[in-house]
């Protein structure tokens, strides 16, 4: 089941260029991937411009007609245009469009940091609330 996550990076108009994340966006697995292997403002860039995405990180690629399964030659995102997919970032103008969409959690590179939000979708009252990414790298 995934854990549907928003990422996205302020730019100096205040606008937000963001893309969808499926698996694992919760803090202690996607905020630690974020602020260990994205933590620059080139490479949260790079993250969003290749679009919306299954997983940031992976070395799994996209199954095979025939079922199989093969590994990338390194971890990275595993992009929805890898399988033939066109969903590219989208631009909102300010924060309260960015916080629109229903994922769970949501992310924002500004500042030169990650901030992650909760969006309490599965709350009576939905509500966006700062949280804190938990500290340390994962094992990959």
């Amino acid at each position: 089941m995934g854990t549907r996550s928003r990422i996205g990076i302020q730019l100096s108009d205040d606008s937000i260029l963001s893309v969808y994340h499926h698996w694992d966006g919760y803090p202690s697995w996607l905020g630690r991937i974020l602020t260990t292997h994205y933590n620059s403002h080139e490479q949260a860039a790079e993250l969003i411009d290749g679009g919306d995405m299954s997983c940031a990180w992976t070395d799994d690629c996209f199954r095979k007609s025939d079922g199989r399964m093969e590994k990338k030659a390194q971890y990275g995102p595993q992009y929805y245009s890898e399988r033939g997919e066109n969903c590219p970032p989208r631009l909102d103008n300010n924060s309260e469009e960015f916080f629109s969409d229903g994922e769970e959690y949501s992310y924002i590179f500004r500042d030169g940091a990650w901030m992650c939000y909760d969006m309490n979708q599965f709350d009576v009252e939905k509500s966006v609330e700062l949280i804190e990414i938990p500290s340390g790298a994962l094992a990959v």
